[in-house]
């Protein structure tokens, strides 16, 4: 995390102190640098000049702040979009319409209109009924949609288990062997060009080998495909490079990712399409909080602070690890373990851990918070849904303000038949 520093004493994102936002702004808070998403977007970018002709979508799920969205639009980089709400941002955010790719398993039909009457870049299809209605609802209108089949290529990712994708038993694709037949019969239907196949096999992987196998996988479909006379100009190789969350964790390089993918495809002919979201985000945020309390434990104390897992929901989810630091670090530490006030069991952000020594009033982050934060927020216990901020150099601005338990009730009702 080279853009939060400890400077003078004190932990810094770019040139700002985090103790100014916490002041002007309040806590927790999600907090992101410009240059940590720049760089990370780059060094990305340049790891593929191995590879030929490609295309770079940002998994917007990650982190879908239009500020985040509209600087990595501005680094040339497309949307790989899940639902109609995150098209919406990557179009308000400045990405035109034919860089965007729309994936995901469960797609309704309001959203195949929606995406049709935009003018997306490719859908990528989950299941051969997807694609009958794609291709009713394009010919309609006298539209042909752009298209890619998802395949699973069942391999283990690797990762963990809520986070991977490519198994037989997950939900997304359609098994490897049954494409050819599926393909086929899709590649016939008037308003759709299938033009070629997707995979994405999880997330955090840090590994370059299951992705390897999955893509030499996916080389032997393209070429059985071209054997059956169909044309594959396109072929998504979705995301899921991982980032350094915990001590010993070394993920692969971009350079080393490019590497391999221009190896393993060097003779497919075909545009490479990819969708980074963790690796270009992850680092790029962290996760401002005040310690409330340390609360003498059993064995450990708890140091307790104002986020908690409805702001971060990673760890209460998948086991998910975040370092801690101190804002003001006084070279000191302490066992402990630190939670959020949520009521829940679950609300731990990590126990028994060595951590820089706090106490009530200081100020800490959750670090790698970038990716997978802002955006699983929620209002449980009828919490104020955090804020955004974006730094650079010594500026910041909020670019997504903390909505309260105020604002959320204005969207009630109580109807009238329950008056007293």
């Amino acid at each position: 995390m080279s853009h939060f520093e400890v400077i003078g004493g004190a932990l810094h994102a770019e040139n700002v102190p985090l103790a100014r936002i916490a002041e002007q702004v309040g806590t927790p808070v999600y907090v992101y640098s410009t240059e940590a998403f720049r760089e990370a977007a780059r060094a990305f970018r340049k790891g593929l000049e191995p590879v030929g002709r490609h295309h770079v979508a940002f998994a917007v799920k990650a982190n879908p702040n239009l500020a985040v969205l509209r600087l990595l639009a501005n680094e040339g980089f497309g949307a790989d979009v899940v639902s109609g709400g995150e098209l919406s941002r990557a179009l308000a955010a400045g990405i035109p319409a034919h860089d965007v790719v729309f994936s995901g398993v469960g797609k309704t039909r309001k959203e195949l209109h929606q995406a049709l009457d935009a003018g997306i870049g490719q859908f990528n299809l989950e299941l051969e009924e997807e694609g009958v209605v794609l291709a009713e609802i394009a010919r309609s209108r006298g539209m042909t949609a752009p298209a890619a089949l998802r395949v699973n290529p069942d391999v283990d990712a690797g990762t963990h288990e809520k986070i991977s994708t490519g198994k037989a038993e997950n939900k997304f694709g359609l098994p490897i062997d049954q494409a050819p037949a599926i393909f086929d019969r899709l590649a016939k239907l008037e308003g759709i060009n299938l033009r070629g196949v997707a995979v994405h096999i999880g997330s955090q992987l840090l590994s370059l080998d299951p992705l390897e196998a999955a893509f030499e996988r996916v080389g032997r479909l393209v070429a059985e495909l071209r054997a059956a006379g169909h044309a594959i100009t396109h072929v998504d190789l979705g995301g899921g490079l991982g980032v350094a969350y915990k001590p010993g964790d070394v993920p692969p390089t971009s350079a080393a990712f490019g590497e391999m993918v221009a190896r393993v495809t060097r003779d497919w002919d075909v545009e490479l399409m990819f969708e980074p979201g963790r690796h270009i985000s992850a680092d790029a945020g962290v996760l401002l909080t005040e310690v409330l309390w340390v609360k003498p434990g059993v064995t450990n104390p708890w140091v307790v602070v104002d986020a908690a897992m409805n702001d971060l929901a990673r760890v209460a989810l998948y086991d998910a690890w975040h370092g801690f630091a101190s804002v003001t670090p006084d070279g000191g530490t302490m066992v402990a373990n630190v939670a959020g006030p949520v009521c829940e069991s679950s609300d731990v952000f990590l126990k028994n851990r060595e951590i820089d020594r706090v106490k009530s009033g200081d100020l800490a982050v959750l670090q790698s918070a970038g990716a997978y934060g802002a955006t699983m927020a929620s209002t449980y216990n009828s919490r104020a849904l955090v804020p955004e901020v974006l730094v650079s150099g010594d500026r910041f601005e909020v670019v997504a303000g903390r909505i309260t338990a105020e604002t959320i009730m204005g969207a009630e009702q109580i109807p009238d038949w329950l008056e007293p």
